[in-house]
């Protein structure tokens, strides 16, 4: 049976963070894919995370310390699975139902307090609400969303299997 070390499930989250981001890159500068500010929220929530899995493989954390980072991990994860779950949903809606867009991200965060542009940006706009690339049937936000969830996962996993060794 092959033994994986919590070092090396942290490593593979920093992984998975990377490819979703060098995959977000791609897809915006060689297929055109403009993120609109909810995937702009994801992208912060996933290189947050992928942050977080990189300071916890080279603290390599004991019981508390793993617990606080999977803690951490996990409210990160909750977080961005919540903005993507937003924009699944509004990417659900109906065209009449639709938010009209708005300005973009740069110009909101530049001429709001932190509070107003985040509760601007979270309530998405017609942008928003475009599809662009699936694969198997799932857009890019519902993808963030699969993602978000098994990352949340791995991290309760490694606190659980950290919580159970000394």
């Amino acid at each position: 049976m092959i033994r994986f070390s919590t070092r090396q499930g942290y490593l593979a989250g920093l992984l998975v963070c990377a490819g979703l981001i060098a995959s977000a890159l791609y897809l915006q500068y060689v297929k055109g894919e403009d993120p609109c500010p909810l995937c702009m929220l994801q992208r912060i929530g996933f290189i947050a995370l992928g942050g977080l899995f990189l300071i916890a493989a080279l603290h390599h954390p004991r019981r508390i310390g793993s617990l606080v980072y999977g803690v951490l991990m996990v409210l990160f994860a909750l977080a961005g699975g919540a903005v993507a779950g937003r924009h699944v949903w509004l990417q659900s809606l109906p065209k009449h139902m639709v938010p009209e867009c708005g300005p973009g991200l740069d110009f909101i965060l530049s001429r709001f307090p932190l509070s107003k542009a985040l509760d601007l940006v979270l309530r998405g706009s017609g942008e928003c609400a475009e599809k662009g690339w699936t694969f198997l049937g799932l857009t890019i936000a519902g993808w963030s969303l699969v993602w978000f969830v098994l990352l949340g996962a791995l991290a309760l996993g490694l606190t659980a299997i950290r919580m159970r060794t000394r």
